[in-house]
């Protein structure tokens, strides 16, 4: 896009800031001697100072409106002569098309021109606020320095407004013109369609005669120029066909690397899934013919490229390439719907030979329509007489008809005997209708109507059919559990494993961007065939990719679009390079795992938030703009997400100090387990029942927490132990003592101690005090000595007694002795005494009862 008085504007700013530079550097230092002579000098250099700083501001000024002036003249100039082109081309849509491209074109180049005074007029406005409005007759004078800035501001305000209500001006011209433009193409489209032609002409018998004179002609000339080429331009016209060929193998060769399961369906299937079926219909048609038109248009580009073409030939070969793509496609997309010879991979429940019978005529269809719009750029060329292009489209639309209704009429579908049978009714009435009113329109005389028509019937039809086949591809890899089962997830597969919630969710994202492709691609073909042109479409990308000003907040579709793009590259290399630094660097340390998850989380971290603030500067976002909502959002957290807060900060605590990391066995409060993983807002741990707790990090920062495994994982382990008093104790120590130091994974040093605990209520205490280098191991160890204590203990004869309970009734009374007591009098005989001894409960306790009568 050109933009001369913009870069022109540019030019001129910077260069009245490298003139500005360096005066003001001679300023600096003639201010700096009058410092250093006397405070009466420095007054007067800080007062020559202000006096040139304001007249280099004011330069800068002058400067800017002078530019923008020339830009807003050289626009309105331009503006000028295309309104006088747009009556000239009253019958030219291409040219008015150019005309509205262009007048775009300036009306975005007018824009910036007026945002260049937006800062400035900010800020003239804000210095007038601070100065305050004039003041009235009684009141003090104000100061003359404050009278004349005012009056300076005032000024400059002016200029500026005056400037931009010219730009408001022209815009609105320019729209203004836009709006004719459109309003002739639709009057030239409609006259187009609704003229209505004789016919009686185009039925003569000389008409025949005329159009086999032109086919003569139209022969010599193409025979005329291909004898020339290769006699003459060999090597060039074999260079040209070599890089077609090159280029259309590349193409075709690396799609069916990337897409090979599905531009050929696979005869070994014989009950193919219908996202298969899906999927081998969509690219066996789009590859190859992606392929064909690839040469088709490389072979045109090249032999411009080498100066083959000439002014005659160059427009009938486009015409004729374009036609060849159009049947060839249409071609493709029958057979992959239809699929004649291999009834499993059939997208429609049709007979086999209705399959055939409807390619034929699909093909004959496209090829009629592709005829008439060739033989339209021939009389076009050799400026033939109208009955030509009259007769010529004529039988080329009644025929379009024909075949139409004769694709109605045929019997595709099997009733409940099996018996052939009609397309449904409003399918098969709509066809007759379209064919029935492309027919009557060519024989009333409305040739540009009927051709209209049956180049939509062919052309867009085939593109709808088309997007309608990726939209249902898009829904079936949707589909829960169908992209696990496809070719691609196999691929997928064979480089990392994948759990069926990551395919389906590949899957999803995989349909999302099928149906963006779908939509990018043939609404444009669908716009172009009613009647749009390039430059339609490309002024509308324009808008789209213009600024969108709400406020002051300026942003794009596109810039947003952008930002997204780079967002997600930059997570993905975030994510890769997490993985690379665990992976390859990590890993071949000694660090421990915890520090190395950590590291990788807060890794991770800072790589999303730089891609956050990557993604929105390309977005086009200013982040001081967004002031307010910062000031919103800060009052929100002070309210409402303190909790957040406080357990992001908590998050970001633990993983720079570590008091646990990863794989650490912890107790905070009533939790117990293994550390699994430490985001930001919680932590993550498993019990050792294999319960996932999720622990805000607030309370494992507020709160006490134990770790077993903090510098390292030795630990002690006690195991209590009781037996019978009448055991002999030393006996007993010693015993514990030798089974604690025989287990191999107890450790020497510290070495094992038996403490005697005391005196129990039933049992002498002991304890069994060891040191693991693995405290995980705990429970391995507990259970080694618990056995080895009872076999030791069952060997020796000593009692691991039961809790005991000594019940005394005495004259009604009743008393409870424990402990030694209760020993005392199991060993003393007591008078009239009746002991009474029950069976152990059930928890395996066992009670003793004694009563005294009086």
């Amino acid at each position: 896009m050109p933009c001369g008085p913009r870069s022109g504007n540019v030019t001129a700013t910077n260069r009245a800031a490298v003139y500005s530079r360096p005066f003001l550097s001679e300023t600096a230092d003639i201010v700096t001697r009058f410092i250093s002579v006397s405070p009466f000098s420095a007054f007067l250099a800080i007062v020559l100072g202000l006096f040139l700083s304001v007249s280099a501001f004011a330069q800068d000024v002058q400067n800017l409106v002078a530019s923008q002036r020339e830009v807003i003249t050289s626009v309105e100039q331009q503006v000028d002569k295309l309104a006088a082109q747009v009556n000239d081309q009253v019958t030219d849509d291409a040219k008015l098309v150019d005309v509205r491209v262009e007048l775009e074109r300036l009306a975005r180049e007018l824009f910036d021109a007026s945002l260049a005074f937006r800062p400035r007029l900010t800020e003239v406005n804000t210095r007038l606020e601070q100065l305050g409005a004039p003041r009235g007759e009684g009141e003090p004078a104000e100061p003359e320095e404050v009278t004349a800035e005012r009056t300076r501001l005032l000024d400059e305000k002016a200029s500026f407004n005056v400037l931009i209500g010219d730009a408001e001006r022209l815009s609105v011209r320019i729209s203004g013109v836009i709006d004719k433009i459109a309003q002739m193409r639709r009057d030239l489209f409609a006259r187009t369609l609704s003229r209505r032609y004789d016919i009686t002409a185009a039925l003569g018998t000389d008409v025949l005669g005329e159009f086999t004179q032109e086919l003569g002609k139209v022969y010599k000339t193409v025979s005329a120029w291909v004898s020339f080429t290769v006699k003459y331009r060999l090597k060039p016209l074999l260079g040209a066909g070599f890089l077609a060929v090159l280029a259309a193998l590349c193409l075709q060769f690396g799609g069916r690397r990337l897409f090979g399961d599905f531009v050929k369906p696979d005869l070994a299937d014989e009950n193919p899934t219908y996202l298969s079926r899906l999927s081998v219909a969509l690219f066996s048609t789009l590859v190859p013919s992606a392929s064909f038109a690839v040469f088709l248009a490389s072979s045109y580009y090249f032999l411009d490229y080498f100066r083959l073409l000439r002014v005659d030939i160059a427009p009938l070969l486009w015409a004729f390439f374009t036609v060849i793509i159009l049947v060839y496609f249409v071609y493709k997309l029958a057979r992959a719907i239809l699929a004649p010879r291999m009834a499993n991979w059939r997208l429609l429940p049709v007979r086999t030979d209705a399959a055939r019978w409807l390619v034929v005529l699909a093909t004959l269809t496209a090829a009629v329509t592709g005829f008439d719009h060739f033989m339209d750029q021939v009389y076009l060329q050799l400026n033939s007489q109208l009955s030509l292009t009259v007769a010529s489209s004529l039988v080329a639309t009644v025929v379009v008809g024909l075949l139409v209704m004769l694709i109605g009429g045929v019997r595709p579908l099997n009733d409940v005997e099996g018996r052939p049978r009609h397309w449904p009714m409003k399918f098969r009435y709509l066809l007759f209708l379209m064919g029935g009113v492309i027919i009557a329109a060519a024989l009333l005389g409305y040739i540009g109507f009927a051709r209209f028509i049956s180049q939509q019937v062919v052309v867009t039809g085939a593109i709808v059919a088309t997007m309608y086949i990726g939209f249902l591809t898009s829904g079936a890899i949707t589909t829960e559990g169908a992209f696990a089962k496809s070719w691609l997830a196999r691929k997928l597969e064979r480089y990392s494993a994948f759990d069926d919630t990551t395919l389906d969710q590949i899957g999803l994202g995989l349909g999302m961007l099928i149906n963006v492709l779908v939509v990018v691609m043939g609404v444009p073909l669908i716009l172009l065939q009613w009647g749009f042109r390039w430059a339609d479409l490309t002024a509308w990308g324009y808008r789209m990719a213009g600024p969108i000003q709400i406020g002051s907040l300026s942003f794009s579709v596109i810039g947003i679009l952008t930002g997204i793009l780079v967002f997600i590259l930059g997570y993905f290399f975030t994510r890769w390079f997490q993985g690379w630094l665990d992976g390859s660097v990590m890993s071949r340390s000694r660090m421990d795992s915890g520090v190395r998850n950590s590291i990788r989380t807060g890794v991770g971290y800072v790589g999303l938030v730089l891609a956050g603030l990557i993604g929105v500067s390309a977005a086009g976002i200013n982040l001081s703009n967004l002031a307010l909502v910062a000031g919103a959002l800060s009052l929100g957290i002070g309210f409402g997400l303190q909790n957040i807060v406080s357990n992001f900060v908590s998050g970001l605590i633990l993983l720079a100090e570590r008091p646990f990391k990863a794989g650490d066995w912890i107790v905070a409060g009533g939790v117990s387990g293994t550390v699994r993983k430490i985001s930001v807002r919680a932590t993550e741990i498993e019990t050792f029942q294999r319960q996932t707790v999720i622990l805000p990090n607030s309370e494992l920062i507020n709160a006490a927490v134990g770790n077993w495994t903090h510098r390292n994982k030795l630990g002690r382990v006690e195991i209590p132990i009781g037996v019978g008093y009448a055991s002999d104790a030393r006996r007993v120590h010693q015993i514990l003592l030798d089974i604690a130091k025989s287990h191999p994974m107890v450790l020497r040093n510290p070495e094992p101690f038996v403490l005697f605990a005391g005196f129990g209520a039933s049992s002498l205490d002991f304890e069994v005090r060891v040191y693991l280098s693995d405290i995980t191991t705990q429970v391995t160890v507990q259970n080694d000595i618990r056995f080895a204590i009872l076999e030791a203990f069952a060997e020796e004869g000593i009692e691991i007694p039961f809790p005991q309970q000594d019940v005394h009734v005495r004259s009604g009374r009743l008393e409870i002795d424990t402990g030694a007591q209760a020993a005392k009098e199991t060993a003393k005989p007591v008078a009239n005494e009746h002991a009474v001894e029950p069976q152990p409960s059930e928890a395996g306790k066992r009670r003793r009862r004694k009563i005294d009568p009086e």
